[in-house]
């Protein structure tokens, strides 16, 4: 598991690729103060001092909402994301407390990653490494998304997939092989 400190780094690191300088992703990159805000909470959450962290936590809370407000981006401190998270724009991005995102992945504006389903089918997505996430999609219930997906502008994802497959619909369903290569 890499620190916090690493995580950071690696998160800048991928928006640097996407072409920001140093001021421009620290002071006017809402996907990257969201993330950051994440990476710090997540840290308090994991931490092992009880008193500390639930000080932590409520101060991490507040400053979540604040963050939340100001981009309209919600992570929750309690979700699972990997490393090099980039979120390419501002807003209406909301993804549920269980959510687990692997590394590498790319999230689009007013996408929904979060709970539905009934009794045992009843959860929240697993999503694996260096999947893209197109605008306005909505990835929700007790599925995995495979490695290397690609998921398209206004999808449903309701169901499983394999790894390396480009999803498109409502619901989704598998158009070709094309892997997130390219996208990433």
């Amino acid at each position: 598991m890499m620190h916090v400190f690493a995580l950071i780094a690696s998160d800048y690191r991928k928006y640097k690729k996407y072409g920001g300088h140093f001021l421009s992703i620290v002071f006017l990159t809402q996907g990257f103060w969201a993330v950051f805000q994440y990476r710090i909470a997540h840290f308090f959450y994991t931490l092992k001092i009880p008193i500390v962290r639930y000080l932590l936590l409520l101060l991490s809370l507040l400053w979540q909402k604040l963050i939340e407000i100001t981009t309209g981006i919600s992570i929750p401190y309690s979700a699972s994301i990997g490393h090099s998270l980039y979120i390419g724009h501002f807003g209406g991005i909301i993804i549920n407390a269980k959510s687990v995102i692997g590394n590498n992945c790319n999230i689009s504006q007013g996408v929904t990653i979060g709970v539905s389903g009934r009794e045992t089918s009843r959860g929240v997505p697993v999503i694996g490494d260096n999947v893209y996430i197109g605008a306005n999609a909505v990835v929700a219930g007790k599925i995995s998304v495979g490695n290397d997906c690609v998921i398209a502008a206004n999808s449903l994802v309701v169901n499983s997939f394999e790894a390396g497959v480009t999803l498109v619909g409502v619901p989704a369903k598998i158009v070709n092989h094309n892997t997130s290569k390219g996208y990433i």
